[in-house]
């Protein structure tokens, strides 16, 4: 009897690897950490455990393989202001990491206390090693416009949007109102872009 690999639709290299992944999310997202096990996900994908083993030893591989897969960068626009810029990457991230919030959030608790790690340690893990997070390039460009002088800026302020977003989310797991969004940037940070650190 064929099965895994040698199954009917010949599946192989990165065809079979996106089959694999695209079962596991969907198990995840179904049955959360609990019922993510090598069993649940052969048998969504139509494959053997052996299959999955092979590509990733420990269900944690497989877990970070599936969340990296799914997790995809956030559009940065470029709308030629600071505040345009910081406007439309929150309205970005709102519209794609609403759901992964709420998986991070629900389903993968069991996950955090296994492995007594944090969902910013998760985070930095799944994000390219690296690069510039996006308020400091959109805070880059506006230097290179003109718009704010060229001064050291705490990387706490930088980011400070994109945390308040994450809070509004988890707080109401829900998608956050363009309003809300507005307040962030203009009444919490462009009036802190000015600080440079303790005087």
């Amino acid at each position: 009897m064929n099965t895994g690999e040698d199954g009917a639709t010949r599946r192989r290299g990165a065809r079979l690897e996106d089959a694999l992944l695209d079962a596991a999310w969907d198990v995840l997202l179904e049955h959360g950490y609990l019922g993510f096990t090598y069993e649940a996900v052969a048998a969504r994908a139509g494959t053997s455990r052996p299959v999955l083993y092979r590509r990733w030893p420990r269900r944690e591989d497989l877990l970070l393989a599936t969340l990296t897969r799914h997790w995809r960068p956030i559009a940065i626009p470029d709308t030629g202001s600071l505040r345009g810029d910081a406007i439309g990457f929150l309205r970005n991230a709102d519209a794609d990491r609403a759901g992964m919030i709420t998986l991070m959030s629900v389903q993968l608790v069991d996950y955090f206390q296994d492995t007594g790690t944090s969902l910013g340690e998760l985070r930095d893990t799944l994000l390219p090693p690296g690069h510039p997070t996006a308020f400091e390039t959109i805070v880059a460009r506006a230097v290179g416009r003109g718009e704010l002088p060229d001064v050291p800026r705490p990387a706490r302020v930088l980011n400070l949007p994109l945390d308040l977003l994450r809070h509004d989310m988890f707080m109401t797991m829900r998608a956050v109102p363009d309003e809300a969004i507005a307040q962030i940037v203009d009444e919490v940070w462009l009036p802190l872009l000015t600080v440079t650190g303790p005087s």
